[in-house]
């Protein structure tokens, strides 16, 4: 049996989610929903993650919601906006959307909420930062990736289902900078939404800053198979384990 509980974590509803034999977690798990998803998308993950084992039943998983509405009938959320009738453009013609040089305005706020439910984690449960994961699937993994390599301290993990390389210039020079991290990234070979391009960018961009990259490609469309749940679980039970 697993409980949830709905808090306000600096700027951003969170759902935290935690399995009934957890006292004191031994990690935290912060993911993050992807553009246009309600706030509890993700949540029912925490369940399956929990299955792998003891270790990642030890964890708290924080779900936050992304302070964009944009349809309040369906809880719609975006961490920031994008131009949706571009891409069904690009869509229409056949063309990449190519985001490397992508800098989202909201992107620094959004990184400092974010960064703030990490140091809240970190102080209400005793964790150092090589105890936290972050991740999230789309334009969530997008803001995990963005956070994990500009925390002053190296995250014990980073998972990205469905995400991209953006920001380039500056995701390259904090790469380089933050010490070695353990990330596990997986991505669809027929994404229509974002490309295998961008993640496969992301993938050889962060091997050579010498971060540790677990990455799959899985013959599917813009979503997160199972397979891709099992190893992120994988990743929480070695952060465990280290």
């Amino acid at each position: 049996m697993v409980e949830k509980t709905e808090v306000k974590i600096g700027e951003l509803n969170c759902t935290l989610v935690k399995h009934e034999a957890c006292q004191t977690p031994s990690t935290a798990v912060i993911l993050c929903h992807g553009f246009g998803a309600p706030s509890t998308d993700l949540v029912n993950l925490a369940d399956a993650i929990m299955k792998s084992g003891k270790a990642q039943q030890n964890a708290v998983y924080i779900f936050p919601a992304a302070p964009i509405q944009l349809d309040p009938l369906f809880d719609s959320r975006a961490w920031w906006r994008i131009d949706i009738e571009k891409i069904q453009n690009l869509m229409m013609n056949g063309e990449t959307r190519e985001m490397r040089g992508e800098s989202p305005d909201l992107l620094p706020q959004r990184r400092i909420e974010l960064t703030y439910v990490i140091d809240h984690c970190r102080h209400e449960y005793s964790l150092p930062a090589s105890k936290i994961v972050v991740g999230g699937f789309s334009q969530g993994s997008m803001l995990a990736t963005d956070v994990a390599l500009h925390y002053p301290e190296a995250l014990g993990g980073l998972i990205v289902w469905s995400g991209a390389l953006i920001n380039s210039d500056l995701w390259t020079t904090q790469a380089a900078q933050q010490s070695p991290l353990r990330i596990f990234l997986s991505h669809g070979i027929i994404d229509p939404i974002l490309p295998i391009d961008g993640a496969r960018a992301l993938k050889e961009m962060l091997e050579s800053s010498h971060h540790q990259v677990e990455y799959i490609e899985f013959n599917g469309p813009h979503s997160i198979p199972m397979n891709a749940i099992k190893l992120a679980g994988k990743l929480i039970g070695n952060v465990f384990a280290t």
